[in-house]
């Protein structure tokens, strides 16, 4: 099993904190966001991880040469990170992707490694960590189909029938890696680098066996505002945050 973190984005909308720094090393409880990720995946034994950067990348490679020297690494640029988005990210990755099982999540995710746990110990091959709740425009939903299988993901769903918000973090199968990254292909060939990668996913859904776990017990949150950051201060003084 391998790890793959995206971590390429500006984070505009948490300008002027990101101004200088990238998103992904923001402080949350003393240590940066990144770290609680990469601890986590040490923890249960994730020591190969690849991560797509761009904004500020030479500080990020210098954080982890400095911090993880006992993990391996693969480091690729999204060099195209101003104008493309988590589709394009995954997309370069393709080769990494098809090669086992994967660990797939966003850099700006902060999550205890409970959460971890349970998306890696899952008895469903595909999964998706999933906030149960009311969502609103800017979350990407899910929709459930029967015994925890998702029928539909993205942004674009009426928030009244979705089930939660995909919170970026998921195992994914070899073989569902396998579709995914042909589905990645036809995304991009047809123009949609500045998709999410769920739009990826969302095709395969009606021919691949893709389930969620359901996390909304569990102090988690994806990272988009200075809001968010405010609460993720806050979740991270939850005891389950201490390894």
């Amino acid at each position: 099993m391998q790890g793959l973190i995206l971590a390429a984005g500006v984070a505009r909308r948490l300008y002027p904190i990101t101004e200088k720094t990238p998103k992904c090393l923001l402080d949350i409880g003393g240590k940066p966001i990144l770290s609680h990720q990469l601890d986590a995946l040490r923890q249960y034994n994730v020591n190969e991880i690849t991560i797509v950067l761009g904004y500020f990348k030479e500080m990020v490679v210098n954080y982890i040469i400095d911090n993880y020297p006992d993990m391996d690494f693969t480091f690729i640029t999204n060099e195209h990170f101003f104008e493309t988005n988590t589709s394009y990210s995954v997309y370069l990755c393709s080769e990494k992707l098809v090669s086992t099982e994967t660990v797939l999540m966003n850099g700006d995710v902060l999550y205890p490694p409970a959460l971890l746990k349970r998306i890696i110990e899952s008895q469903f091959d595909s999964v998706l960590a999933v906030d149960v709740k009311e969502c609103g425009r800017e979350e990407v939903k899910v929709i459930e189909g029967d015994g925890n299988r998702l029928v539909a993901i993205g942004k674009e769903l009426i928030q009244e029938n979705s089930l939660g918000e995909f919170i970026g973090v998921a195992k994914l199968s070899k073989s569902f890696c396998i579709a995914f990254s042909a589905s990645l292909s036809r995304l991009i060939d047809a123009g949609g680098k500045s998709d999410y990668f769920e739009a990826a996913i969302q095709p395969l859904l009606d021919e691949y066996d893709v389930y969620y776990e359901d996390v909304s017990d569990l102090p988690c949150i994806e990272i988009d505002f200075a809001e968010d950051l405010d609460q993720a201060q806050e979740l991270v003084q939850n005891d389950l945050f201490q390894l």
